[in-house]
């Protein structure tokens, strides 16, 4: 496999990944580890969420949520301004896409971050103030296609891209730390790197998002980070990691969570899923974000093709284009490489 295949190969395992994350997780979500055995056992691949659950219902077995339908938003976005970020036209993105989530009577809608924003955004509020306050993992969620598309060196022009992301929602030192750490390990891993060998580069990007937009909410996303990964080391099972990081929307434990299930899971995506998937409350976002990076680390061929072929025909998502594009934005040039041969 050429160098350029094998890129291709972890940009497209960092999307797919993440969606198998997510729609693992999403009969889960805001359910705690006992509700989730009472509803469905031990979740061991897609199921439907129970009838009439609170966020996810509507929706069937293999179908993703917010957190992958945003990043595509995003993705979007990267590719039409060629790696510039119009966020006039991503917030507009944004409720366009809460008002077509309505129309279909469903209600995974946006989260509280994202909606403040907006709705800051709409009553007049420049797009420096609207997300002063977004701590949420809203913004690690999304963040993927920064990974892929750009170099996690130099780190400062690395994370000048996250915040640019991050900051019409989730400007706040907490939040852009913890998708700066996110996004670079998806970098490191786009390049060829390892999970345990992108931790490094991760924490750096991690203190240096810390400080960036305003100082509110957990103030070192690094250590929460650190801790989390000595917590797997240490060989903590899913609860004990669960009860000491925590699972909550909050990107402190949610993002820092993420991280100690991809030790878990040994660097597996599947694995790292299913954990996420029956670790209680945020499943879906962790799912999205521990296999997001997991699957970059790793490349779509170390994806059980079954997970695959399900995320395809339960959703009409973009995925194989989307890599290709934003790799594109990576290297300045079209990808040499047919991404069917990548997987090969």
């Amino acid at each position: 496999m050429g160098a350029a295949s094998s890129k291709l190969d972890r940009a497209y395992g960092a999307l797919i990944g993440m969606a198998i994350g997510d729609a693992l997780g999403m009969p889960s979500q805001t359910m705690s580890p006992e509700q989730i055995c009472r509803h469905y056992g031990q979740i061991t691949g897609f199921v439907a969420p129970y009838p009439n659950h609170p966020v996810s219902h509507g929706l069937s077995a293999g179908q993703v949520t917010d957190d992958t339908e945003q990043a595509l938003m995003l993705a979007r976005r990267l590719v039409s301004g060629r790696g510039r970020i119009d966020e006039d036209l991503l917030a507009q993105d944004l409720l366009e896409w809460e008002a077509g989530v309505k129309a279909r009577g469903l209600r995974d809608l946006l989260g509280p971050s994202s909606k403040a924003a907006l709705d800051a955004m709409l009553a007049g509020s420049p797009v420096t103030e609207t997300g002063r306050n977004g701590t949420t993992n809203g913004a690690a969620m999304r963040i993927a296609p920064i990974g892929i598309a750009v170099a996690a060196e130099p780190m400062s022009e690395f994370v000048d891209q996250v915040e640019l992301a991050c900051r019409m929602t989730h400007n706040t030192g907490e939040a852009i730390a913890a998708a700066a750490a996110v996004a670079a390990v998806i970098s490191c891993g786009v390049e060829g790197g390892t999970f345990v060998g992108a931790l490094p580069v991760a924490l750096k990007a991690a203190e240096e998002g810390q400080s960036r937009g305003y100082p509110v909410g957990d103030g070192d996303i690094a250590v929460r980070i650190s801790t989390a990964v000595s917590c797997a080391k240490e060989g903590a099972a899913a609860d004990e990691l669960a009860a000491k990081i925590g699972t909550s929307v909050a990107s402190h434990e949610s993002v820092a969570a993420a991280f100690g299930i991809v030790l878990l899971a040994a660097g597996d995506p599947w694995q790292a899923a299913l954990i996420a998937a029956n670790i209680g409350d945020d499943t879906d976002t962790i799912g999205a974000i521990s296999c997001a990076m997991a699957g970059a680390c790793s490349g779509a061929g170390a994806i059980p093709k079954e997970a695959i072929e399900t995320i395809a025909t339960a959703n009409s998502l973009p995925l194989e284009e989307t890599a290709w594009d934003l790799l594109s934005l990576r290297t300045g040039t079209d990808v040499p490489a047919h991404l069917g041969e990548a997987q090969a």
